[in-house]
């Protein structure tokens, strides 16, 4: 049986076509790919206790930590320590790709909202259930 997840992440997020689709979540990670359409964002957010990383593949936004805003494009990266108010802004034309590394996890595993709309109703958080 295979373990853990070993596939190309950058054909992964470049393919999505969802807002938010969990790919893997271990125990104390989590990895999930996203799209965020030209005008939109994730919404502004506090994770108290998970630290998040951003990985950029194509498109252009910003990232606003704690108030300070910072430009990204493809091939950034980004940490959000746990605590820090927090959010992604497509500014540019076209989708904005990434991943993102949640420790510990985040959302619930497998999870998939087409929309930024399904996903905000969703409500949903990590159960503490793993990919394997």
């Amino acid at each position: 049986m295979k373990k853990g997840y070993v596939k190309n992440i950058e054909s992964q997020t470049l393919g999505n076509e969802n807002f938010r689709k969990v790919l893997y979540t271990g125990n104390q990670i989590q990895l999930v790919t996203m799209t965020i359409q030209p005008g939109d964002d994730i919404g502004e957010e506090v994770h108290d206790g998970t630290d998040q990383f951003f990985r950029f593949e194509s498109g252009s936004g910003e990232v606003w930590i704690d108030g300070v805003c910072n430009k990204v494009e493809s091939d950034f990266g980004v940490i959000v320590p746990q605590g820090a108010k927090h959010n992604v802004i497509n500014t540019g034309s076209t989708p904005l790709k990434l991943y993102t590394i949640y420790g510990p996890p985040e959302h619930l595993d497998g999870f998939i909202a087409k929309t930024k709309a399904e996903a905000d109703a969703a409500h949903e958080h990590w159960d503490g259930v793993a990919s394997e």
